[in-house]
């Protein structure tokens, strides 16, 4: 067999045996690790040798595993062998062939060629003469058995019995690599892997292809030490050197438990092809496959190569095991392949109905608008686990939220109220209200925005469904004391029940309309629910209406979600919508995510929807920052500049600062001409500085197109020098 030995790093010499003449065989190695970089070595190092290798040079290659070759040699006999060297102590050898022990006989060959290079091992072991040495026969009798701590013992007595005896060399080494490969398993077994790959380095004659097992354990330890491409040198070091085809397939299999896909797919390439065409490796490919596929269901960003995917495809088709087809399900599903993923999911239920199968099921009816199909599937499921509820109550919210409300059946309100109440789901309560007050029931939306708001004290969007429907129902006692608690929390809540001014007298400095914007409906996202305080019990009546047909009103975004959680295409859309119900920071919010989007077109539409929504919100600084986060075609370019420096203007004016205001308004002339609103804000900026007669020329323009504030502005400079007079 070919003579194989692995060197983990130059430590694995270095440390050698402490206080010892270094033997042939270590001056053999450290000959051919000569040129390897020493700064490496000292992740391998006893604390005691590390000032020694301090100032070493860290611009070398680091040690990798590498077989040492040795020279052939022609066959010879027992006694030619002992006359060459007659250091090889071949007694072991005999002692394993004897008992039929081939395992340890070939681990000896094994180690003694890795210790002496030149050495040729006997045809027959049996014929080495037999040791006449009754005790050191017990001694390797106790050897075998594993029994080190005895052996220890036996020798200790004998030596201080027999002073002039000493142990063979061959039992020592065997005995001392023996005793570090328990201490090496048992460090494993521990997970100490720093330990593992510690006690490797001092015994590099246990790193061969004999010791197979800790050629392994070693690897694992690299990987759990975060020296990844070092375990991957260890594997591909059995793959390239080792030739037993059960542990070769085994290296795979433990590889792939630890190694990323693309990793292990590398050492897929180091497989042997027999004759007739069959690979090495084929017997475990298909649960890489399913391995693989598993991976990148949790990592949404790896991509399955089509061999492995249509591996698994055929068992979910010709297998009868739902996992397979679960696999599948859930690959599709976070890669928006939705008519895939929903034939895998119903295909796994046709196997074997579960709440994984339902859950996966429920998210893509929720994201093809049929949240009454996904409340049906999940029901069932519903209690089987956190991700199970928050997958039903999804279903539940949007099943509510649909606008124009569909007509749901009355036992399916009921065990969805029983749910949301048992659940206390501020979501689902808040989608109740909304659907009540629908129905035209502004009773049971009262109570449900009431009983959302208990469970979730910041919830704005159901107080303010209660605000509109106080007002709704005049009650103006109910109206105010929401607004109160609201007060300078939610602008919209404050303006709810404000007389909207006539057109003619509304501020002609309006923010550029927004853009319409294409908005799909998209998988609900997990959503976190805040328990708070119980409210009282009441008992809630939906009646079955048939609901009236409404224009859209935007309540596909009245439930408060994190936009951190959306896709970046589902962000922006979500942000149009805030924009609608005039709620501009969560808007805000929504852009900022979907600037995240892959596609240049949704960055433009998510800049420019935030600095919109910044301007709406008075801040006219962020705006600015937003409005270059990425590239606007000209026409937008124009607008939020325009936009956003008469927000400036306004905004100096307001504070006091009219010089200021003056200079943002010449700026704003540069790029186009000036709006009549702002001409007005120049003038009254003129009356600020007294600087009358640009004042008067500014109102005087106004007014000869019959401007109403030309006309005060002119009034306002009569009086003024009517009073000097």
């Amino acid at each position: 067999m070919k003579s194989i030995f692995i060197a983990l790093s130059a430590a694995v010499i270095a440390v050698g045996v402490v206080s010892m003449k270094k033997p042939d065989y270590v001056k053999h190695v450290m000959s051919v690790f000569s040129s390897v970089g020493e700064a490496e070595q000292t992740l391998l190092l006893p604390r005691a040798a590390e000032q020694q290798v301090a100032q070493s040079s860290d611009k070398k290659p680091a040690p990798v595993f590498q077989e040492i070759k040795r020279p052939a040699q022609p066959a010879v006999d027992i006694v030619v062998t002992a006359a060459m060297d007659k250091k090889v102590d071949e007694s072991a050898l005999r002692y394993f062939a004897s008992r039929g022990d081939t395992a340890r006989l070939q681990a000896e060959i094994s180690r003694l060629k890795a210790l002496y290079p030149e050495w040729t091992p006997p045809k027959d072991p049996l014929a080495i003469p037999q040791n006449d040495d009754k005790q050191l026969e017990s001694m390797w009798d106790l050897y075998a058995q594993g029994r080190y701590t005895e052996v220890r013992k036996a020798i200790a007595d004998r030596q201080a019995a027999e002073l002039a005896w000493k142990p063979p060399a061959d039992l020592i080494d065997r005995l001392t690599v023996a005793e570090a490969r328990t201490r090496l398993i048992n460090a494993s077994d521990l997970k100490q892997y720093e330990a593992v790959v510690r006690i490797g380095s001092e015994t590099p004659s246990l790193l061969t292809c004999s010791e197979v097992d800790v050629l392994w354990r070693v690897a694992e330890a690299f990987y759990r030490t975060d020296k990844a491409q070092r375990a991957i040198d260890a594997y591909t070091y059995i793959l390239n050197n080792c030739q037993n085809s059960a542990e070769r397939l085994a290296t795979v299999q433990k590889a792939a438990a630890i190694l990323p896909a693309k990793d292990v797919e590398t050492l897929l390439t180091k497989e042997k092809t027999a004759a007739d065409g069959a690979r090495e490796f084929d017997a475990i490919r298909d649960d890489l496959a399913r391995r693989f596929v598993a991976e990148a269901n949790a990592d949404g960003k790896l991509v399955v190569s089509p061999e492995y995917l249509s591996r698994v495809e055929r068992f979910a088709e010709t297998g009868g095991l739902a996992s397979d087809a679960l696999l599948l399900g859930w690959y599709h599903l976070p890669r928006d392949h939705m008519e895939e993923a929903e034939k895998w999911f119903r295909r796994a239920r046709d196997k074997e109905d579960s709440a994984a199968a339902s859950q996966g099921l429920a998210l893509v009816l929720i994201d093809r608008g049929m949240p009454l199909d996904a409340e049906d599937v999940m029901y069932r499921w519903r209690d089987t686990s956190e991700e199970a509820k928050s997958v039903y109550l999804a279903a539940t919210a949007n099943l509510l939220a649909l606008d124009p409300p569909v007509s749901i059946e009355a036992e399916i309100l009921k065990r969805i109220a029983a749910e949301t109440i048992k659940s206390r789901d501020a979501a689902t309560a808040q989608q109740f209200g909304w659907y009540a007050r629908a129905l035209n029931q502004p009773q049971t939306a009262i109570q449900w925005f009431k009983t959302a708001l208990g469970w979730k004290l910041d919830d704005e969007p159901s107080a303010y469904g209660l605000a509109v429907t106080y007002l709704q129902l005049e009650d103006a006692k109910g109206l105010a004391e929401i607004q109160h608690l609201w007060a300078g929390r939610s602008e919209r809540i404050a303006r709810v029940g404000e007389v909207e001014e006539p057109e003619e007298k509304k501020t002609e400095l309006q923010v550029p309309a927004v853009e319409e914007t294409v908005r799909r409906q998209v998988r609900a996202p997990a959503r976190t629910i805040v328990v708070s305080e119980e409210p009282r019990e009441t008992e809630i009546v939906v009646e079955r209406t048939r609901p009236r047909k409404t224009a859209s009103t935007g309540r596909g975004c009245k439930t408060t979600v994190n936009p951190q959680t959306l896709a970046p295409e589902a962000a922006l859309t979500r942000g149009w919508c805030l924009m609608d119900l005039n709620r501009p920071m969560e808007a805000a919010a929504a852009f900022e995510v979907g600037l995240l989007g892959s596609s240049a077109k949704t960055r433009e539409d998510a800049a420019y929807g935030q600095s919109l929504a910044y301007l709406r919100a008075g801040l006219a600084s962020k705006a600015a920052v937003s409005a270059v986060k990425a590239p606007q075609n000209r026409k937008r370019a124009y607008e939020l500049q325009s936009a956003i420096l008469a927000d400036k203007a306004v905004a100096a004016f307001d504070a006091g600062r009219a010089r200021e205001t003056i200079l943002v308004l010449d700026q704003l002339k540069q790029i186009g001409p000036e709006r009549t609103d702002l001409l007005s804000l120049r003038g009254y900026a003129y009356l600020k500085l007294k600087r009358y007669a640009d004042a008067r020329r500014v109102f005087e323009a106004l007014a000869a197109v019959g401007n109403r504030d030309g006309q005060r502005g002119l009034g306002i400079l009569y009086r003024i020098f009517n009073d000097k007079n």
